[in-house]
């Protein structure tokens, strides 16, 4: 009895450990290998922090193509705005940085076709603002959601959201909003081909190039 007992109570338990770790939020192991990378060698404070989704995730060169700045790289999987908010202890504000790149919000708009640019623009504004709060005239670029040709069905949400967040910012002290958009787009008004890899939805070096050019004349020194 006491053997069937036992087998029980370890069914019982194997099973509630398998539904929490069901239960974990999304991008969970991204930010724990985080924290072990941390663990082992802190990248310091008061350095170019570049935030955001897999844009940036798989960036993983970014360093090469800025030698001139100190870069810590926190983009994580297919990450949108709700989930660097859910996380933003850990991949913004332990760097005390002196600069935040953020890249997010195309995969807001890419989960749900009820994702409007006006949510992407809210999602926006609730990061802003708590990185505001914590780091009080911290320099803040958002990067716009680029043309995908995967994505192109949804341009007119992501151009609305960029518009938006542009707005806002323009009003918003020690902030630069970065527009991709136009610099990707070819001669027919459509992404250019050749600046993706296969998937159509991440850029090859050709792609980063391009922001690259745009991007560095607003890096801190």
């Amino acid at each position: 009895m006491n053997r069937i007992i036992k087998s029980i109570f370890l069914f019982f338990l194997l099973l509630n450990t398998a539904q929490a770790q069901n239960m974990k939020p999304p991008f969970w192991d991204d930010i724990q290998s985080f924290k072990r990378q941390d663990s082992i060698s802190f990248p310091g404070t008061g350095k170019i922090l570049f935030v955001g989704s897999s844009s940036f995730t798989k960036w993983t060169d970014v360093q090469n193509y800025f030698p001139g700045f100190p870069i810590i790289n926190r983009g994580f999987g297919g990450s949108s705005l709700t989930d660097v908010i859910r996380y933003s202890d850990d991949v913004i504000f332990k760097y005390h940085p002196k600069q935040i790149i953020i890249y997010c919000g195309e995969n807001d708009i890419a989960a749900s076709d009820t994702v409007t640019g006006k949510i992407v623009f809210e999602r926006f504004k609730q990061l802003f603002n708590e990185i505001r709060n914590q780091l009080p005239g911290i320099s803040i670029v958002y990067i716009s959601i680029k043309p995908s040709p995967s994505r192109w069905l949804m341009k007119d949400r992501m151009i609305d959201g960029n518009n938006r967040i542009k707005k806002y910012l323009k009003k918003q002290r020690h902030t630069k909003f970065i527009n991709v958009w136009e610099n990707m787009l070819g001669a027919d008004g459509k992404p250019i081909p050749g600046i993706f890899i296969e998937d159509k939805l991440h850029m090859n070096a050709k792609g980063y190039a391009i922001w690259k050019k745009l991007i560095e004349p607003y890096l801190k020194k």
